[in-house]
């Protein structure tokens, strides 16, 4: 083929059309010969290849741009077939795909295939087609777009203006133009040309479908469709487009007619008339909002998903992951909402608000786990959006109210595992436009991908928990065994002692000491009858055999009280009472249920108990309301009684205070005891209820007497009562402070404020710590009160 054969091809197809002139003075020829060079350039340098194939895909008529993309000369593609530059199947699915728009007339612009390059290697290239057809309705051939999509920068080949010496055939012009007209009606990117002064020439119908401006709008105008903060930076792109004639892959921002920002990737270039001076300029605009952001979505969820494994605690995993939310969706806040199955109730651990302030309420926030929004997503494990809060019933407008915040919007996604629900995602006040299916669809991917790890830190949270308490409990098994060993081995060996001076005093006849000698044998004794009292109470629903236990444990000193009595009395009636009086004690009990006036209990049960502190310079204030009946045995609540009031004053220094109070309520009567003294370490208040368990140190324990400022009690009081409470079913609560000024178990109270070191008067003692407990007695049941008798 010659050169002027090869000159021949390259010339565009005919295609009569008509040119609008742009002078009236200038004449026709000149006019056609500017507008088919304008539309030449258009077609000739744009990145996507431009073909037209005959009906058997045959290739008539294509650009530079897809001689570039196949790797083979212009001479080697004319007039060959689609199928000699793909494999068998690729062009097996060619055919097939332009047989469908044969057969349907409708094009297509997404289709994928590969082609193999004359230099062997393979590249992807995006394809799209439509059906060419006469004004007679009769199909010619294909008219499409090849894009080469193998690397992204090929996708936007810079414009490369040509400026080739325009036909001198007016008619032929006129046909080429129509061409380029066509190429660039039919191209998918937003593409407009404006004269130099800036006004719009020409606008593709990709332009009008991306940004909604028409043609007929803005021809002879300026498009307004430049962001305020953008304007200095455009008018410095426009200086480089003239300067170096094109600009290439310039990434940055435009306005859509309705308002909204689109990413937008730019190409440009000078177009040229025939005397080589610039006319207009024209450029491509791909819209990239998409691509962009779900580029940045999977960044972040990479992000998340490297991160996760680093996080240990909870609360740090949940504050990453709602300041990525909070980036990827544009939101002002978002929070994570986790339900407390326990108690039924949603708590946020964290959350995270523009408004600082609002996000630290939010963490101080309960609400009922079927109530609001977050109830209607965990109970359908559906996503919710609410565009308008204030016209949703579902939405919880206290919450605003708590927190100072205004919510107008919000989504809502389910946060579950496989097995079971966890929470909820929750993300408000989109800055720009509403919640759609897409911030949907992110968010669910992002509660999916979290709710594993979320789960597993919570395990992790709960193993430390248990871990501290494994420690503080094996801290309250040394005290409990030090404890024991001190309270078993004192009486005991006090008792022995006596035993066996009693002896040898009776038998040399010196008997005058002997009143003194058995007062301490019967302390030694009534403090191991005290404690074996409260051990049965404890045990008694246990199925310990402790009348069994404790006959055995006292039985070697039931021996030797008999052998003595018979050796120095001769009395056989002195073993019977004695054996009598340990039945009698130690045999088991089964106290009756009766109804009883609680004020007036409490009332002569601490007149009975003064004596037993008067030694002690505690104030007392009781406040004494009369109550409805309670149904209680009347020595448990003796021992209840005596517990509480023992405790407060042995915990309170002398000159402290203890108040007593009984009141009635609308579920019952309750009974309060709270007192100024030294206060319980929160270590120690979490085992309180669960053991013997003491909360002195045990190298501080002395045997010192009942009612004495700290006092080396036996530990059982409180424990015993939570027994009673879950056996007679009232309830038991204790809130305690520990004094500010003796932090440690360790640190010592002087037992007088007057002694006291940091303490200038009796108010800053008040004001340091303490400990109230709370016992509530639920109302009786008309049937239980029928059958007890009023005491």
């Amino acid at each position: 083929m010659t050169p002027k054969d090869s000159d021949q091809i390259e010339k565009p197809l005919n295609i009569q059309c008509s040119v609008e002139s742009q002078s009236g003075e200038q004449p026709e020829k000149e006019a056609a010969k500017i507008h088919e060079e304008r539309y030449r350039v258009f077609i000739e340098d744009v990145a996507d290849g431009f073909y037209e194939t005959d009906l058997k895909g045959n290739f008539l008529f294509f650009n530079n741009a897809l001689c570039r993309l196949f790797g083979y000369t212009r001479d080697e593609i004319q007039s060959r077939n689609f199928r000699d530059f793909m494999d068998e199947i690729n062009a097996q699915a060619a055919y097939a795909s332009f047989n469908e728009v044969f057969r349907t007339g409708e094009g297509f612009t997404d289709i994928i295939w590969a082609i193999v390059r004359k230099d062997g290697k393979k590249r992807i290239v995006e394809i799209s087609a439509n059906l060419i057809v006469d004004d007679h309705g009769n199909k010619l051939g294909f008219r499409g777009v090849a894009r080469d999509i193998t690397e992204k920068h090929d996708v936007h080949q810079a414009l490369i203006l040509s400026r080739k010496q325009a036909l001198t055939e007016g008619d032929a012009s006129r046909r080429a133009e129509q061409r380029y007209r066509a190429l660039l009606d039919f191209l998918p990117y937003p593409i407009f040309v404006f004269n130099l002064e800036g006004t719009v020439f020409y606008l593709n119908p990709a332009f009008e479908k991306v940004f909604g401006w028409t043609l007929k709008e803005l021809k002879g105008k300026r498009i307004p469709f430049i962001p305020e903060h953008l304007k200095k930076e455009t008018k410095q792109g426009e200086e480089q487009l003239f300067k170096h004639r094109i600009l290439r892959d310039i990434e940055t921002q435009r306005l859509t007619k309705d308002g909204r920002i689109l990413d937008i990737l730019l190409n440009g270039a000078i177009i040229y008339d025939t005397e080589d001076e610039p006319t207009g300029h024209v450029l491509i605009l791909r819209d990239i909002t998409r691509e962009k952001k779900t580029a940045n979505v999977n960044d972040a969820l990479h992000r998340i998903a490297v991160a996760l494994p680093s996080y240990r605690s909870l609360d740090a995993l949940l504050e990453f992951i709602i300041v990525e939310v909070q980036d990827i969706l544009g939101v002002c806040g978002a929070s994570v909402i986790l339900m407390d199955e326990e108690k039924q109730e949603f708590y946020f651990p964290v959350a995270s608000f523009e408004d600082h302030d609002a996000g630290k309420k939010f963490k101080e926030i309960r609400f009922p786990a079927d109530k609001g929004v977050a109830g209607q997503v965990y109970k359908t494990g559906r996503p919710m959006i609410i565009d308008d809060n204030s016209k949703n019933s579902l939405f919880l407008k206290h919450v605003d109210e708590l927190t100072g915040y205004e919510t107008r919007n919000m989504l809502d996604v389910p946060i579950q595992t496989q097995d079971r629900k966890i929470g909820v995602f929750c993300a408000v006040n989109k800055k720009q436009g509403d919640f759609d299916d897409e911030d949907v669809t992110l968010l669910s991917a992002i509660a999916g991908a979290i709710a594993l790890p979320i789960e597993n830190a919570r395990i992790n949270d709960e193993l430390n928990r248990s871990y501290d308490e494994v420690q503080s409990l094996n801290r309250a098994k040394d005290k409990v065994i030090n404890h024991l060993s001190h309270e078993l081995k004192t009486p005991v060996a006090v008792l022995s002692a006596s035993l066996d001076l009693l002896n040898k005093r009776l038998a040399s006849g010196e008997g005058e000491d002997h009143q003194k000698i058995i007062a301490r044998a019967q302390r030694s004794l009534q403090r191991l009858l005290d404690m074996e009292y409260e051990i049965e109470d404890i045990l008694r629903e246990k199925n310990y055999r402790s009348h069994y236990m404790i006959s055995k444990l006292l039985e070697s000193c039931s021996d030797e009280l008999e052998l003595l009595a018979l050796e120095e009395f001769g009395n056989t009636a002195v073993v019977q009472k004695i054996q009598q009086r340990i039945e009698e004690i130690f045999g088991p009990k089964d106290s009756p249920v009766e109804e009883i006036i609680l004020h007036d209990f409490v009332k002569n049960h601490i007149e009975q108990l003064r004596p037993k502190f008067s030694h002690r310079g505690c104030h007392l204030i009781i406040q004494l309301s009369e109550t409805r009946p309670v149904m209680i045995p009347r020595d448990v609540l003796a021992k209840i009684v005596e517990g509480l009031v023992r405790n407060a004053v042995e915990n309170t220094p002398d000159n402290g205070r203890i108040e007593i109070a009984v009141k009635d309520r609308p579920d019952g009567a309750e009974l309060r005891v709270k007192d100024f003294g030294v206060g319980i370490t929160e270590d120690n208040q979490r085992l309180i209820f669960e053991s013997n368990f003491v909360t002195h140190d045990t190298m501080q324990y002395a045997s010192r007497k009942p009612y004495d400022f700290n006092a080396g009690g036996k530990g059982f009081d409180l424990l015993r009562m939570k027994i009673f409470s879950e056996r007679y079913h009232f309830s038991i609560r204790m809130v305690s402070t520990r004094c500010r000024f003796i932090p440690l178990d360790t640190d010592l109270c002087p037992g007088d404020i007057g002694k006291c070191a940091y303490c200038r008067s009796e108010e800053d003692c008040l004001q340091s710590g303490g400990t109230e407990m709370v016992i509530r007695f639920p109302v009786p049941s008309k049937t239980e009160g029928d059958q007890r008798k009023v005491l």
